[in-house]
């Protein structure tokens, strides 16, 4: 049986800090990450608007830029855990404890909170997780693995996300 595959890459700017590293990670810094989505299809559409296609390069390129790029694009990916740099940006006159637990309802409830909130109207995307590159592939693939059978009319699914924080570091999920 053949099976296609469809690759599509975006890259975006981002901080973090791995709060836990033993070594220089636990730092705050930043990376240009590349971010690429491996769709497979077993057959082609047969008509409209994707006719012999598995899924269209630019419907897949507006998922990624939506979903991923609009939240964490020059921005601070933090873990829900680092309370002590999520209370460096708890807005000025809001009690950091309080702000931070809205937070972790947002976490709960969509499994990462996006916000501008913040003492310096920075965009942070706060997430349940430290934010390597092997779990940001794999959030990454959960945000968008839906959104590809949809667009893609049921044809595509999605089978892999890497994520390269370096040029020679990259990190995969495929469920």
């Amino acid at each position: 049986m053949s099976v296609f595959h469809i690759r599509r890459r975006i890259e975006i700017d981002a901080g973090h800090r791995i709060a836990t590293h033993g070594s220089k990670c636990r730092n705050l810094h930043g990376h240009r990450y590349g971010i690429e989505a491996e769709c497979a299809a077993d057959a082609l559409h047969d008509g409209g608007e994707q006719t012999d296609m598995a899924i269209d390069f630019a419907f897949l390129k507006e998922e990624m830029m939506a979903r991923i790029d609009a939240t964490c694009d020059h921005g601070l990916i933090v873990a829900l855990s680092d309370v002590a740099l999520l209370d460096l940006f708890a807005p000025d006159g809001r009690d950091p404890a309080e702000w931070r637990a809205g937070l972790a309802e947002s976490v709960a409830r969509d499994g990462a909170a996006l916000t501008t909130e913040t003492k310096l109207g920075s965009k942070i995307y706060v997430v349940p997780f430290h934010p390597t590159a092997e779990a940001l592939a794999r959030h990454w693939f959960a945000v968008l693995e839906a959104p590809v059978v949809t667009r893609s009319g049921g044809a595509a699914r999605l089978i892999a996300l890497r994520v390269w924080e370096t040029p020679n570091c990259m990190a995969e999920y495929a469920p």
